[in-house]
């Protein structure tokens, strides 16, 4: 297979801009602080314009399916805006991981998945991995479902839930009204992608994929690979905001940005940043073009951008001084962002293992030196 083109096109730096203009318009920093104190009201607007305006919810749905038949590369595109706009929207989990999973479905749920008619969120808790188990309600012979599911995303702003659920020997995927399910919000780190426990308790479903943990399985992988993206967002968002506010802001004489030691931190967070869109980037475009590689650079992307974007918004936090502690200011809608994505869809650690087990390399012993201090040993060569 040819070497990848990590370059963004002419198409991908159009949408930015758009998505951006947009976000700019319509999503300012004081209505999202606003959702701490209840007030919703800006998501449903913002979720309409930019699914059902832009076409932005039809994305990686295929053109014969009512989509936009694009792919994982534009997707990547759009999440990092919305991690730089730390945007309230279910971009995430309806129109990459729900849409994911009905890719192989019958019926026409999909495509109104893509036109911004309907937005659908998958019932498994948000820190689900792609090689975790899938908790799975049960299902009658009359297709009733019962079961319970904690920490769901995007179930707040869905129309329909799509709930796993054994039906015999094997997990297939139900749709079930939202309407029809007890979906109780509870308090989230992150309000912005606030999450609820959904019970289904004899609510009717119906049958969309057969094959369950497949579609799941699938999704899963699409939504950890552009994630991300979302957090190179979130880390672009807090470095260049930091660097503009040192370069403005004077102590001792002295515009702040020009003392060595915060030079040498907004280096450091530099290199951080670009390495991190270079690793979301890759796996993006393995996705997009079904390269083998592509659970490889999901693991790679997830045990990297995971951790930067933390630091990015924890530095952002730290170097803004007094204003930066403040509620007025954004920078803990970026923490919190940052934060709740390092345990989204599978920890930094997590990955870190499956990308162990990806490229076959064993975890090392870890024993004590006689100080206590714990020294990995590697003891392959002792195995046959």
């Amino acid at each position: 297979m040819s070497d990848p083109d990590l370059l963004y096109s002419d198409v991908e730096d159009d949408l930015r801009a758009s998505v951006r203009d947009l976000l700019a318009d319509r999503c300012e920093p004081a209505a999202v602080i606003a959702m701490y104190d209840g007030d919703r009201s800006l998501v449903d607007g913002l979720w309409k314009a930019l699914a059902a305006e832009m076409g932005l919810a039809g994305l990686l749905v295929p053109e014969e399916r009512g989509g936009v038949g694009a792919s994982a590369r534009e997707a990547a595109v759009v999440l990092e805006e919305l991690g730089r706009a730390v945007a309230p929207v279910p971009f995430l989990t309806s129109a990459v991981i729900a849409s994911a999973v009905l890719l192989d479905a019958e019926g026409d749920l999909l495509a109104a998945l893509a036109s911004g008619e309907r937005t659908a969120a998958l019932a498994v808790p948000l820190s689900t991995a792609p090689d975790d188990a899938i908790p799975a309600a049960r299902a009658d012979a009359g297709g009733r479902l019962t079961g319970a599911f904690t920490s769901v995303a995007g179930a707040l702003e869905a129309d329909v839930l799509l709930v796993p659920a054994a039906n015999g020997e094997s997990v297939g995927v139900y749709a079930v009204p939202a309407s029809a399910a007890s979906i109780r919000p509870v308090v989230s780190l992150d309000m912005t992608r606030q999450l609820a426990d959904v019970t289904v308790d004899g609510a009717a479903g119906e049958l969309v994929v057969a094959d369950g943990e497949r579609a799941v399985r699938r999704a899963l992988q699409a939504g950890a690979a552009l994630l991300a993206s979302e957090q190179v967002g979130v880390a672009r968002w807090c470095l260049d905001t930091t660097v503009a506010y040192l370069n403005e802001r004077r102590q001792f004489g002295r515009v702040v940005g020009g003392f060595q030691a915060l030079k040498h931190r907004l280096a450091d967070l530099y290199t951080g940043v670009e390495s991190a869109n270079a690793a979301a980037r890759y796996a993006a475009v393995t996705l997009a073009t079904g390269d083998p590689d592509a659970s490889i650079a999901t693991a790679v992307a997830q045990a990297f951008c995971g951790d930067l974007a933390v630091t990015a918004a924890e530095e952002a936090v730290q170097l803004h001084g007094g204003i930066g502690m403040t509620w007025e200011h954004p920078a803990h809608l970026y923490l919190k962002r940052a934060k709740a994505d390092q345990l989204a869809l599978g920890t930094p650690g997590v990955h870190r293992a499956r990308l162990a087990n990806l490229i076959d390399i064993s975890a090392p012993r870890m024993t004590a030196e006689p100080a206590g201090v714990a020294t990995a040993v590697d003891d392959s060569h002792l195995t046959g």
